[in-house]
């Protein structure tokens, strides 16, 4: 057989379609041919022509399919051949022997060797950079009918943990494998439950090996830098599975169930004997049912594990800017995102203000305790957030954060005279939605509404002092104008100084540039203690505001009355010599 084989692998290259087609139909038609297996399997490669692959594969898939069911295990064929022999199996010995001698069993045994390397061609021709994209759909679609039929109708895990391991490991782009892995299988529940388990496998694997790789001293910092980029790059292409997997229903119908396995058979007939009920409740394990109720689980498992690894920056703020909506709602318990969203709160910046969606969530509807939330929300008050991406959510969820009416009063004075400073350093836009949240705070709150006017007082001691100023039955005698006891450094809350101050940042904005500002403060005129002639302001209408849309609004306004200029004489300079006395505004000609 080794004489042949040689004399066919010389004759490789001369092969033409057309005897490769032959070579399958032959071997196909009888066992006589079975040499033309091996010849066949050479010609799976990326180096092969995409039509010899697709003939060769087309050959050899419809010779192992009718044989799936009668190959044995990998794991069964190696303890069988492989496995010491004991004092105990000398009685047994004869009949092992005969076993292992078997021609038909080292046959098979034969074949599913030949069926390892078949399939661990396919995987090399999968993610290599020289094959086509219609040849990787065509081995894609190959590899998962192995898995649907392999294991006797089962989901055959293995070679589908196989297959997500060869794609993130590739250096091809991975959309072209989730694009046909989005469209065809992940509508089957058993596909999606089998890859939620295959990615935990892969991200603890990658924070053993991440966790080794910072325990052990390394010389070469090329060396470090290469398993710093593998590392990125596995869990960038882990973030865009997971992220394309569609999540688990909360009431799953019944297209929802539908398996790609077609191990779904009916569990209406009741069997009559034992034995065939313990088959058919082991052939039930992973019922569409069971399925659907573990699933919730293993997307639990898979996301909790994937947010422990070490993120790059950019999935780090992907996986923020979605969480509240992709991850939270699915989960089976949601607390269990608490560490990683108050890591990521405590860190400052656009970071924190992304975390502060699915914080507040976590507050607000799973019970969540921290207490330090507010000085955090407190920091985060700097002009760069009103000009940020992610500006629009944020500032709603101030509003929302400040809603409570149970807030004390110092609270929501320092968050007022915070934003009412803010105004003067932010775009338009900012000091429109400034003047919109803090209309609402002095809705909410009637104990802070002598901020709107309220004349400074000698000592600070004596301002921030809530209960003496309330008692007190006779105004303050001693003035000292221009005093702002306000500490716009200070990040205890209880310390700024807010309750002594005053708005008059506010009535600065009276006189803003931008006319829209300016008509916009006079909000703050009515008398807000009425909470029945007055309503809160919707934060959204303002919180995507820009130069832009003040612009188009501005254009689309309907003027009354447009101020007009009179001029006896067309100005020629843009100040008159009598507005500045002793000075010129002429530009001396130079003599030619």
């Amino acid at each position: 057989m080794a004489s042949i084989l040689s004399k066919n692998q010389k004759k490789k290259h001369n092969y033409t379609l057309k005897e490769l087609k032959s070579l399958g139909c032959d071997l196909l038609s009888s066992r006589a041919h079975i040499n033309n297996l091996p010849l066949l399997l050479s010609f799976i490669s990326p180096e092969s022509p995409p039509q010899f692959v697709v003939e060769s594969l087309l050959s050899l898939q419809s010779f192992f399919t009718p044989l799936l069911s009668q190959l044995p295990s990998t794991s069964s064929h190696l303890s069988s051949t492989k496995r010491p022999r004991s004092e105990d199996d000398d009685d047994n010995a004869s009949k092992t022997d005969e076993v292992d001698e078997d021609p038909e069993v080292i046959f098979k045994a034969w074949l599913r060797s030949k069926f390892d390397e078949f399939v661990k061609l396919l995987l090399d021709v999968l993610v290599s950079q020289q094959s086509e994209d219609t040849l990787r759909d065509i081995v894609l679609g190959t590899l998962m009918e192995f898995v649907k039929l392999l294991n006797a109708g089962r989901f055959h895990s293995s070679i589908y943990h196989r297959i997500l391991n060869a794609i993130i490991e590739s250096a091809v782009d991975i959309d072209l494998f989730l694009d046909i892995l989005t469209s065809k299988y992940f509508k089957y529940i058993d596909v999606r439950y089998f890859t939620y388990i295959s990615l935990e496998k892969f991200v603890k694997t990658l924070e053993a090996s991440a966790v080794s790789g910072d325990r052990t001293v390394i010389e070469n910092s090329e060396t470090e830098n290469e398993s710093k980029d593998s590392l990125e790059h596995s869990i960038r292409k882990i973030y865009q599975v997971l992220s394309r997997i569609p999540p688990p229903q909360k009431q799953a119908e019944k297209s929802d169930h539908e398996m790609w396995s077609g191990s779904d058979e009916s569990s209406t007939e009741k069997p009559k004997d034992k034995k065939k009920k313990n088959k058919d409740q082991d052939s039930n394990l992973l019922s569409p049912t069971t399925i659907a109720k573990r699933m919730k689980l293993k997307f639990t498992k898979a996301w909790i594990s994937f947010l422990r690894l070490p993120l790059p920056l950019d999935v780090y703020k992907e996986v923020l800017a979605s969480i509240h909506q992709t991850v939270i709602p699915h989960l089976s318990n949601p607390a269990m995102l608490c560490d990683f969203l108050t890591k990521s709160y405590d860190i400052g910046g656009v970071v924190s203000v992304m975390a502060l969606s699915s914080l507040f969530i976590l507050m607000t509807e799973h019970g969540l305790e921290y207490s330090n939330f507010y000085e955090k929300l407190y920091a985060l008050l700097v002009p760069s957030v009103f000009v940020a991406k992610h500006r629009a959510r944020f500032l709603q969820l101030l509003d929302a954060c400040l809603r409570s009416s149970l807030l004390p009063a110092y609270l929501a004075a320092s968050f007022t005279k915070k934003l009412s400073r803010l105004s003067l350093s932010v775009p338009p836009s900012g000091s429109l939605v400034i003047t919109a949240l803090i209309y609402n705070l002095l809705r909410r709150h009637p104990t802070i509404n002598h901020l709107v006017h309220q004349e400074p007082v000698e000592t600070a001691n004596e301002a921030n002092s809530e209960a003496e100023e309330q008692n007190e039955s006779r105004p303050k005698t001693n003035k000292k104008l221009g005093v702002d006891h306000f500490n716009n450094q200070e990040s205890d809350l209880k310390k700024t100084g807010a309750m002594g101050s005053s708005l008059w940042e506010i009535d600065t904005l009276r006189h803003h540039y931008c006319p829209p500002v300016s008509r916009f403060v006079s909000s703050l005129e009515t008398d807000l203690t009425i909470r029945a002639k007055t309503t809160e302001m919707k934060i959204e209408d303002f919180s995507s505001g820009s130069y832009a849309t003040i612009f188009g609004d501005e254009i689309r306004r309907r003027v009354k009355q447009v101020p007009l200029a009179f001029y006896k004489a067309v100005p020629t300079s843009l100040f008159e010599d009598s507005d500045f006395p002793g000075w010129t505004f002429t530009i001396p000609q130079e003599a030619e």
